[in-house]
């Protein structure tokens, strides 16, 4: 199970996608979502990494001084996610908006909108009883809650009137439209529960079978850092040279330096007439050879 990530909710927009097909979204901003704790199976019995979210303007004593322990800011809410391994998080990392990418499906929780105490035709979507004949002064009334002596007792979750909202609720298969990296920005389809400006819980869905490659990029004590699953980088030679190449080796440091041959002849400082009477002298010697040459195999012959 990968991680998610804490937003604020901005709003409702409209978004037009790649076929210029007009989509209701709502805009989810993610800020100061970072990580305040680890829970280890071997501590805690469980793997779970707990998120931040928000600032906190006048924090207690004792929340100061967790965060002079843990070397972190001020926030305002936080909540925990359980993941697989825990091994890839530290205290202080930054959780952005690429963790997820456009094209994706995730779930959105948050508590909904609180409507306050409401009667059973509004909160349980009751009929009501008769506008006339009869009925005077109930018609909005959820009637009979019970049965007679024997039980003598209204059951346990008997649908009546009562408080409406602010319950959690969880909506499933959300497709992400954009991810906005500048602005920190969510665009996802559709309503998500709550109100404005209150922070929603969003994970992968969790009823569909996704293959979900992201490049994170977290902050680790204030250096960033970008994690890939591929980030290989080969030389690649140089197909228009075709000249070869030798290898020298210094036993010293063990480095192999590539260099083409660059051989050239050695010239002599010498003027062009000691040049000529070099030639000539050297002309007159091979003669000589040659003629001791021919004497000799003259009286070989003799």
């Amino acid at each position: 199970m990968r991680i998610g990530i804490l937003a604020e909710k901005l709003g409702m927009s409209r978004y037009y996608d790649e076929n210029s097909s007009n989509q209701a979204v709502t805009l989810l901003k993610v800020s100061n979502c970072k990580v305040i704790s680890i829970q280890s199976k071997d501590k805690n019995g469980y793997d779970s990494v707990t998120l931040s979210h928000g600032k906190s303007k006048k924090p207690n004593k004792p929340f100061k001084s967790f965060l002079k322990k843990n070397n972190l800011n001020s926030f305002l809410r936080s909540k925990e996610f359980r993941v697989d391994s825990t091994e890839s998080f530290r205290v202080g990392d930054e959780i952005n908006v690429t963790n997820f990418v456009a094209g994706q499906y995730v779930d959105v929780s948050s508590n909904s909108i609180g409507k306050g105490f409401a009667g059973g035709m509004k909160r349980h979507n009751f009929a009501g009883n008769r506008a006339t004949h009869g009925v005077s002064i109930s018609h909005r009334s959820h009637g009979s809650t019970g049965q007679c002596q024997d039980p003598g007792k209204v059951f346990k979750g008997k649908k009546m009137a009562g408080r409406l909202g602010n319950k959690k609720i969880t909506t499933h298969n959300l497709l992400i439209l954009k991810v906005d990296k500048e602005n920190s920005l969510l665009v996802v389809k559709g309503a998500v529960p709550g109100h404005k400006g209150c922070m929603v819980r969003v994970i992968d869905a969790i009823k569909k079978d996704q293959d979900i490659k992201v490049t994170t990029e977290t902050s680790l004590n204030g250096d960033d850092v970008k994690n890939t699953k591929e980030n290989l980088v080969t030389e690649q030679p140089d197909i228009g040279s075709t000249e070869p190449e030798n290898t020298e080796v210094s036993p010293k440091n063990d480095e192999v330096k590539n260099t083409k041959e660059n051989v050239i002849p050695e010239q002599s400082n010498k003027s062009p007439a000691e040049a000529k009477s070099n030639d000539q002298e050297v002309d007159s010697e091979d003669d000589q050879d040659l003629k001791h040459v021919q004497t000799n195999k003259e009286e070989d012959k003799s």
